[in-house]
């Protein structure tokens, strides 16, 4: 991630509303440092500082802020000590593996009043903006009901081997969060779920190449073993109940030979709202009793429009739909996320994903692997006063959080 997060720093500097200087890189494997470094001068005509040791970061007055981008069972060991070391934090989601280790980094911004984030950019798309505005305006009534479904897929890595490793963050959670953020996001956050997580392939294979034209991708992916024996759920399924009353029905399942399927709808008294997805620029559809309105015709429907200013500096003004390619929404997408966190920083703020609503987006996914080895629905208070924790329990121990 470290690398695709640097083309969201060169996004946000070239929109003429910078307002993050990279000034350093740390990475414990040198030649990953030195990349990351010989990257931020190609992109930003600037040398950074080159760090090894984490120590040595938080120990430097020049660096105000880091930017969290390891693997997942690394996150609370990097943030922990940036914040209790004066260091504003934003971290990659899954914000870390167990809601004990959210919590002690939740903990240890608190007791130092520092900003905490969770990198999570899917709900900024300006799909996901305009289906939050339709259900804030009441367009198609309460909503009882959401459908969120991703499946299908094959027995090749996830991007990384890593990802299908329970006590390194397996897909079905690196993933899973950013449905689970989604549907909170429309309907708030999850008070009741049932659920399970699967290994749908337990062999899973190196591909042929690497499908992100990335450098430092490329020449990761020399290093990946030929397979690996998955530890780590590869899926996710839920029935959740939101503090809204809307119940969502969700299943992630990143295997299965039978094709591809994506359904992410919401349902109310008086229509539908059919989402297209994330960062493929198609138009949202809106089904009313006598009509049906898609993409920009949405907005004159609506009091204000449902994108603002910061969005449209990246996606053009009045702009709903886009066709660009996918790395370069994910760079845009980015730097809108990046833009917030410096902005709560620079005027004492909060950031619109905080630590806690990162922490809700995990408890939804651990929720639902929970209640399948309780055999019963699980509550978010349950969860988050980690009252049941059967499946942590293992990760817990491996990253010393007894």
């Amino acid at each position: 991630m470290g690398h695709r997060h640097l083309f969201g720093y060169k996004e946000l500097e070239d929109s003429g509303i910078g307002n993050v200087e990279v000034v350093a890189v740390c990475d414990s494997q040198k030649q990953n440092a030195e990349f990351a470094a010989k990257e931020v001068k190609r992109l930003l005509g600037k040398t950074p500082m080159v760090f090894y040791d984490v120590d040595d970061v938080l120990n430097n007055s020049e660096i105000v802020a880091v930017d969290v981008v390891s693997q997942p069972a690394s996150h609370h060991s990097i943030a922990i000590p940036a914040l209790k070391a004066g260091k504003h934090a934003m971290v990659e989601k899954p914000l870390a593996l167990t809601i004990k280790a959210c919590k002690e980094i939740i903990k240890a911004a608190k007791s130092t009043s520092t900003i905490l984030a969770t990198t999570e950019n899917l709900r900024r798309d300006p799909s996901n903006r305009l289906v939050k505005a339709i259900v804030e305006e009441g367009l198609i009534g309460d909503p009882y009901y959401m459908v969120s479904n991703e499946l299908g897929g094959d027995d090749l890595f996830r991007i990384t081997p890593w990802r299908h490793l329970k006590n390194m963050g397996a897909i079905g959670l690196d993933y899973g969060v950013h449905m689970a953020d989604i549907f909170q996001y429309y309907l708030g956050k999850f008070e009741q779920v049932y659920g399970c997580g699967l290994i749908v392939e337990p062999i899973r294979k190196k591909p042929e190449s690497e499908v992100w034209e990335l450098e430092s991708y490329k020449t990761r992916f020399q290093t990946y073993p030929d397979f690996v024996d998955a530890t780590g759920e590869d899926s996710v399924i839920g029935m959740y109940k939101t503090s809204s009353g809307a119940m969502v029905s969700m299943a992630y399942i990143s295997a299965g030979r039978g094709g591809r399927e994506f359904q992410r709808s919401l349902h109310g008294r008086w229509g539908s709202i059919y989402s297209p997805g994330d960062r493929n620029g198609k138009p949202v559809v809106l089904k009313l009793e006598n009509s049906v309105v898609s993409g920009n015709d949405i907005a004159n429907l609506l009091d204000e429009f449902p994108i603002d200013e910061i969005t449209e500096v990246f996606f053009g003004k009045g702009n709903l739909t886009y066709n660009l390619h996918s790395q370069d929404v994910d760079s845009k997408l980015m730097a809108i996320e990046f833009y917030d966190f410096a902005s709560a920083i620079i005027n004492g703020g909060t950031p619109e994903v905080t630590g806690e609503i990162g922490m809700h987006a995990v408890a939804a996914i651990l929720g639902a692997y929970e209640s399948s080895l309780q055999g019963r629905m699980v509550t978010f208070d349950e969860i988050i006063s980690e009252e049941v924790t059967l499946y942590q329990d293992e990760i817990n121990n491996e990253l010393g959080l007894v």
